[in-house]
């Protein structure tokens, strides 16, 4: 698989892990209450063999995917934005005020259209959380 954070693509950082071409850029930790992504220094290809390592949960439960963004193709594209990135900023609290380690951050579309508002939220997001907050839950809606 060619390595897509070396081309001049626009990355979407909540890509489902089954997604063609997709990376792994970190992986979940925390507690179940607060879930925080620890960022990889290097991005992993997405291939079965690792989407098999997260079995018995989805590897949504445990991997922050990317790929590359899908624009109108998306729900969350309104055309001009990632509207998902924008009620990330809005809904969601800062949980670091440093910027995370990000292996995909000049490419990813959160960071080119939000900066660092945007990053310092990042850490929070699950793509399979079961039990989110009432503020995710509003954040990853897009009739919101």
């Amino acid at each position: 698989m060619e390595d897509i954070t070396d081309q001049r693509t626009t990355l979407c950082p909540s890509a489902r892990p089954e997604s063609v071409n997709g990376v792994v850029f970190g992986v979940v930790g925390g507690t179940a209450t607060e879930p925080r992504i620890a960022y990889l220094k290097q991005p992993l290809p997405m291939t079965e063999e690792l989407m098999a390592k997260a079995s018995p949960v989805t590897p949504g439960e445990i991997f922050r995917t990317a790929t590359s963004c899908i624009e109108s193709g998306c729900q969350h594209f309104n055309g001009k934005d990632c509207s998902l990135a924008m009620r990330v900023v809005e809904k969601l609290p800062v949980v670091t005020e440093d910027l995370p380690p990000c292996s995909i951050r000049r490419n990813c579309r959160w960071w080119q259209q939000e900066g660092k508002a945007a990053c310092r939220r990042c850490p929070q997001v699950i793509t399979d959380d079961y039990a989110p907050s009432k503020k995710v839950r509003q954040a990853a809606d897009p009739a919101v």
